[in-house]
């Protein structure tokens, strides 16, 4: 016979184990994941005894922000160039202490169509040229551009300035600023909705440009910025366009450091060469199975990668929307441009960044000049959407000592209308930050998509807040505004 306290326990009901204590899980530690991170840590005063992990599968942080070696410099593989309204990133780039630089304002432009250079702009003037020198330099480029495309580049222009000025309510006050559920309330509240819905050709026309600045200029751009044509959707297309504006900037040292340092500052965990295999709802919290074959029990996860070609296993599934990836594969090669290849007789008649037309016989989208070492040595990236072999090398090239290829899934491939997958996936506390990637692909639009998301989690988790607002729409300058227009290599904007 059982004795009396064993059979009154057997008659009580039996009650759940407890669980292990459960994290804030972070998937991807590019700027979007490092932003997430530093939000949720900057905008809270507790993350109620939770700890913040952020995986990473890679042996480094920054996602598609790397930088390249070649003789002893290195050059940003990934998003290159930051938008001088981005100010978050500028804000990141304060708070971190990060050393800065400018882009050049006087980059040599050649348009080519596959046989000729059909526009060029002018030749850069010689380092510790006089101020009037510059100025007048200046003038007669902005005249050569105004003759082949006449009043079409104000009514650009004005298109990108109505673009930023809504894009500049994301940085409004919380008072004023909602926290969004979906990335079609993000839009539509700063009425920008309506630009992806259509494509950047139609907005164009609309706005009054003519046929041959969008089918040159604007090509020229898009192809730089997103490897697309004209017909990718218009708020991407906006995107993209800022690109040629002065003021452009970059993290000395390499555009990674912002994500790095946004680590650190947030004390995250940070897990290298550990990626995510499968994301599990559990009931109150989401198990996360890791390659190395560890699990980590999460209250709430965010993913802050591109799912679209990721392996990652939902259970429940989840459901969003097929989007494919825009490669682009950029090569970098020291060495020498051909000149007989463009049709000239010298390699210094080649402009330093060359932009081509949407003809289905130019296998690049871009050549610029990153270093010089002599009239015969110099560093170059190209940009392109298949691989370039080595025999199309050899014909581009005359000379070659060095070739380092780099396939990034870059960006969406932007079709309009866009669809956006969810913000919150499930319904629950599984957020993906990525999805307004469909809007427009940045470093800046990356982490406007994460402060919002961390503002979500802090809500739905009711995190105490701290008395923290964002950057004010002032604009300070860290680089210096340039005083001409500028054509950018590889701009990472807005």
């Amino acid at each position: 016979m059982l004795p009396l306290f064993v059979f009154l326990v057997l008659l009580l009901p039996a009650l759940p184990l407890p669980r292990a204590s459960a994290d804030i899980c972070i998937v991807g530690a590019g700027i979007s994941g490092a932003s997430t991170a530093f939000f949720l840590t900057n905008y809270t005063t507790s993350l109620h005894g939770a700890q913040l992990r952020v995986f990473e599968r890679r042996h480094r942080v920054g996602g598609r922000l790397a930088t390249v070696a070649i003789a002893g410099d290195h050059f940003e593989a990934g998003g290159s160039i930051i938008h001088p309204r981005n100010l978050h990133a500028r804000r990141f780039a304060d708070l971190l202490g990060l050393a800065v630089k400018a882009g050049g304002d006087d980059d040599w432009l050649g348009i080519w169509d596959g046989k000729r250079f059909v526009f060029q702009t002018l030749r850069p003037l010689p380092p510790g040229s006089s101020w009037w020198r510059r100025k007048l330099h200046g003038l007669l480029n902005s005249l050569l551009l105004l003759r082949r495309y006449g009043l079409s580049l104000l009514k650009m222009d004005k298109f990108v300035q109505e673009m930023l000025q809504r894009f500049m309510l994301f940085y409004n006050g919380f008072e004023s600023r909602p926290v969004f559920a979906t990335v079609e309330e993000m839009l539509k509240w700063t009425g920008l909705y309506g630009l992806t819905r259509r494509t950047l050709e139609e907005e164009l026309l609309d706005a009054g440009l003519s046929s041959q600045t969008i089918a040159e200029l604007v090509t020229v751009i898009t192809r730089i910025n997103y490897g697309q044509s004209t017909r990718i959707s218009g708020l991407a297309g906006a995107v993209s366009l800022a690109g040629s504006e002065s003021g452009l900037w970059a993290v000395k040292g390499g555009n990674w450091q912002l994500a790095a340092g946004l680590l650190k500052t947030s004390n995250a965990t940070l897990h290298l060469q550990e990626g995510i295999d499968s994301i599990t709802d559990a009931g109150d919290y989401y198990v996360l199975r890791s390659n190395t074959g560890n699990e980590y029990n999460c209250t709430a996860t965010v993913v802050a990668t591109p799912l679209d070609e990721m392996n990652i296993t939902f259970s429940p599934p989840i459901s969003i929307p097929p989007r494919k990836m825009q490669h682009t594969h950029a090569t970098f090669v020291r060495g020498l441009l051909n000149p007989g290849y463009f049709g000239l007789n010298s390699a210094s008649s080649i402009p330093e960044l060359i932009g081509t037309l949407e003809l289905p016989d130019i296998p690049f989208s871009c050549i610029s000049v990153l270093k010089r070492y002599s009239e015969d040595d110099m560093t170059y990236k190209m940009f392109s959407r298949a691989k370039l072999d080595d025999g199309l090398l050899d014909q581009i090239f005359s000379a070659r000592k060095e070739t380092i290829r780099i396939n990034w899934a870059a960006y969406p491939h932007y079709e309009a209308p866009e669809e956006f997958a969810p913000i919150v996936l499930d319904g629950k506390q599984l957020y993906y930050v990525n999805t307004f990637e469909s809007a427009a692909s940045a470093m800046e639009t990356g982490a406007v998509a994460a402060e919002n998301v961390a503002r979500l989690i802090i809500s739905r988790l009711s995190l105490p807040m701290r008395g923290v607002e964002p950057p004010g729409p002032h604009i300070k300058s860290f680089a210096g505004e340039g005083e001409e227009g500028s054509w950018r290599r590889h701009v990472e904007d807005l």
